[in-house]
């Protein structure tokens, strides 16, 4: 079995850091910008420490606000899908229990056992609520 790069299984992840490390590097060098330009307009000696402070308080404060929230949304999403949460299965279970219903009506016979040799090859044993 050929294995896949780490740059090629993970390539959406390396995209998304790659776009995460743009924006914080860009945000935090215009940020220093317009602190020092404020800082001059103020008559002010321009400090590093202040900027370091308000510039911590701005990124948590957008984390906080806007990824934590799609962080939420999405990863807690995909957690309870890998689960088997009974709210992602609502669907599946239906359509696998039509397909069982098809198959045992095309093969009243055999049907029965298709159904029993795919449920131990994909594991379905203990949502079958069909046998």
């Amino acid at each position: 079995m050929k294995s896949k790069s780490i740059w090629r299984a993970y390539s959406y992840a390396w995209i998304t850091l790659g776009l995460f490390a743009f924006s914080i590097v860009g945000h935090w060098i215009f940020g220093w910008y317009a602190f020092v330009s404020e800082q001059q307009e103020h008559g002010q000696v321009v400090h590093f420490a202040p900027y370091f402070i308000e510039m911590m308080r701005d990124t948590l404060e957008n984390w906080q606000s806007e990824f934590l929230q799609l962080l939420w949304q999405v990863g807690g999403l995909a957690f309870f899908i890998f689960l088997g949460s009974p709210q992602s299965k609502e669907g599946s279970d239906r359509l696998e229990a039509k397909i069982d219903f098809i198959l045992k009506r095309v093969d009243p016979d055999g049907g029965d056992g298709v159904i029993r040799a795919l449920d131990r090859s994909y594991s379905r044993g203990h949502t079958d609520t069909t046998a």
